[in-house]
């Protein structure tokens, strides 16, 4: 069975499934500043004899998955993502927020003022009397620094800009981790197979132990041979267990349904080559420095700290406004400004009047005799110090993250082509030390075992370290590339959301994602 690929973002079209096939890549686009080194074929490679598929037991739910559909369900479902979203819609309401700082309030209620008793006028009199007022309408206040106004709205726009970055930041950080993942199923289930294979293998030494006995050491070969049959036995219990832990970090992530087996459909000795290993780190390094979405999401933050530092600088030059009712106006805090009024003193009413109070003002302040506002300027640079030292550390996290990932990828390399040729060999050394078991041959006039059951035993026990070996090395490969892949800061939707895989598999959506779209208009220009 095979999948097919449709990878847009680099031209690719690749087959999954069995033996060896190579994409022809595509010509970059107009105008793209994509380094040719990313530019090169995906290669898909199945060098091993495939084995016998490994099987959940009856009792196991089945889950059929492919590469194609769990890199498709990382650009969706995981819960990092919806977080990465949810932080895109705060960012944005706060720069909706910022933008109408300059708007009034619009106030609409009563105010209701009594006085009884003695008061001082303004010419220093006293008067005892009793007063009553009442205020009905409306009104519009403002107060707010017009600094605020200006610099606010650029500074929420860069903090914007960093949230959406951080959901391709997620995305490539959920590849990540389905990508490993899906391979550490695809270890378990081979190793699985492989032990599986093994088990075969020895019940046919301990058969030949048993049908054509050697008269050397008949019974202690049958019980080694049992012996390590039990070792095997047990190997294949902790492949399942190993399997099924795998299936549930995997299912974990896609949030599907816990419970049940994923099977992938590919083999699990599948390579995958995203990146040639051949590539040198000076050739990557650049590449992860200008691709990698943390980057720019601290840069997007520096400039919003840029933006707060000349906010603060300007304060006590430009003045704050202030709108609202006379303060000698009846109502809470001069809320109202325009409404009915109705007043009596000592049981006599007054008519009731229409009433305007209005105070508009423009106040320029030096905070503490602006010693207030230097400190403010000054914390402003210091935040913008901080956030400039974090992105140096980004940038040298990045290139040790690359430097790191292209050194698995070097040794995987040689490992799994290592592990290839010690399997084959293993392979060799078991059939023909059981072809030899039990022949005897005369070396002058003394009778020679060629070939005793202990060390067709010990072949055995070499075919399944060479197993093992070529698995783990197989899938520590494809672990490495999907490193490198993601260190270098390629979009996840390369392989992710830009994936087609002719009809998708069904799988268990029982427990739904949860999560909705998240559609952000793009602001305007940046400072």
């Amino acid at each position: 069975m095979s999948v097919r690929i449709v990878l847009p973002a680099v031209g690719l079209c690749v087959l999954l499934g069995h033996g060896r096939t190579w994409a022809e890549p595509q010509p970059p686009a107009a105008g793209s500043d994509r380094s040719p080194v990313l530019q090169g074929p995906v290669l898909l490679e199945v060098h091993a004899p495939p084995l016998p598929p490994a099987q959940p037991e009856a009792s196991d739910k089945s889950l059929p998955i492919n590469l194609a559909t769990a890199l498709r369900l990382a650009d969706a479902r995981p819960v990092v993502i919806a977080a990465a979203q949810a932080s895109v819609q705060v960012a944005f309401q706060q720069l909706a927020k910022a933008r109408v700082e300059w708007l009034p309030s619009l106030n609409v209620g009563a105010g209701y003022y009594h006085h009884d008793g003695s008061t001082q006028g303004q010419s220093g009199n006293f008067y005892d009397n009793t007063k009553d007022q009442f205020l009905a309408g409306a009104g519009v206040t403002a107060r707010f620094a017009m600094t605020d106004a200006l610099f606010a709205p650029l500074a929420a726009r860069q903090v914007l800009r960093a949230r959406q970055i951080d959901v391709q930041t997620a995305r490539n950080d959920a590849l990540l981790v389905t990508a490993e993942a899906y391979f550490n199923v695809q270890q378990a289930r081979g190793r699985l197979a492989a032990t599986q294979h093994v088990v075969e293998r020895g019940l046919l030494l301990r058969n030949a132990i048993t049908v054509e006995p050697s008269q050397l050491e008949r019974a202690s070969d049958l019980h080694r041979a049992r012996a390590q049959l039990a070792n095997f036995d047990d190997a294949i219990a902790t492949a399942r267990e190993q399997w099924r832990l795998a299936s549930a970090d995997l299912t974990q992530v896609l949030r599907l349904d816990p419970s049940a087996t994923v099977i992938p459909i590919e083999p699990p000795n599948l390579r995958v080559t995203l990146i040639s290993p051949d590539q040198t780190v000076d050739a990557l390094i650049p590449i992860g420095l200008t691709s990698r979405p943390e980057l720019a999401s601290q840069q997007a933050l520096v400039q919003a700290a840029l933006v707060r530092i000349r906010q603060e600088r300007m304060r006590p030059l430009v003045p704050s406004l202030i709108l609202e009712g006379s303060p000698g106006a009846v109502g809470p805090g001069g809320y109202l400004e325009a409404g009915i009024f109705g007043s009596g003193a000592n049981g006599t009413g007054n008519p009731w009047v229409g009433r305007e109070d209005v105070s508009v003002g423009l106040i320029w302040q030096a905070q503490n005799l602006g010693f207030g506002n230097r400190a403010l300027v000054r914390e402003r640079r210091a935040e913008q110090q901080q956030l400039l030292v974090e992105l140096f550390r980004i940038q040298d996290q990045v290139a040790a993250e690359i430097a790191r990932a292209h050194a698995q990828l070097a040794s995987a390399t040689v490992r799994v082509e290592t592990a290839e040729w010690g399997l084959q060999e293993a392979q060799l050394a078991y059939d023909g030390s059981l072809e030899q078991l039990g022949k005897i041959d005369k070396v002058g006039i003394a009778q020679v075992q060629i070939r005793r059951a202990f060390e067709v035993i010990d072949a055995l026990k070499s075919l399944s370290q060479a197993y093992d070996n070529y698995f783990v090395s197989a899938n520590d490969y494809n672990r490495a590339q999907f490193r490198l892949f993601r260190a270098l800061g390629y979009p996840a939707e390369a392989l992710a959301s830009k994936v087609s895989a002719g009809p998708l598999l069904p799988v268990d959506t029982s427990r739904p994602p949860q999560m909705a779209p998240v559609c952000v208009p793009t602001p305007g220009h940046s400072p």
